[in-house]
């Protein structure tokens, strides 16, 4: 599992003109789920998340707080994209877990989320629409993050390569 996350002043999801899930100060988090991935992933992530010290502390210090210390929102967006491949110079998704289990898969990690931190303050993207995000990222601060699983680490052939 990978999330690669932001630190932004606010972000918002717009899917067909209409803005569908928008946050202040906190995290916006790109999603991307492995064919390989199982719940372990999701609570390394989930743990990740929560405990990450992105922010400044009230004394100002950098890199003392965790979006759970300032209580602050996370924005969450499945990005099956972030487990691409290459085939030649197009793009192959055999890496990711595909459409219908990834779903089901996403919504267990939100409600996980929600679970560990707090309901009204975790929001998403809509699963498979064609959405435009928006962002504000603060820093610039962008953390790629990916589960240490126990998934194999052999490439899936891809023909063509």
């Amino acid at each position: 599992m990978k999330a690669l996350i932001q630190r932004v002043t606010n972000a918002s999801v717009t899917v067909d003109s209409n803005v569908i899930s928008s946050i202040g100060m906190g995290l916006c988090i790109l999603i991307g789920i492995s064919r390989h991935d199982t719940e372990k992933d999701m609570d390394y992530i989930v743990n990740k998340i929560l405990k990450l010290k992105i922010f400044e502390n009230e004394e100002g210090k950098r890199w003392a707080s965790s979006v759970s210390d300032k209580k602050y929102e996370i924005l969450c967006i499945s990005q099956f994209t972030l487990y691409h491949g290459l085939k030649g110079n197009g793009l192959t998704f055999h890496h990711a877990m595909g459409g219908a289990d990834s779903e089901v898969f996403y919504n267990k990690f939100l409600e996980k989320l929600k679970t560990a931190y707090d309901l009204s303050k975790v929001k998403d993207g809509k699963f498979g629409a064609h959405m435009s995000v928006n962002i504000v990222n603060d820093g610039p601060v962008t953390i790629p993050l990916e589960s240490p699983s126990e998934k194999s680490n052999t490439p899936v052939p891809c023909d063509g390569l």
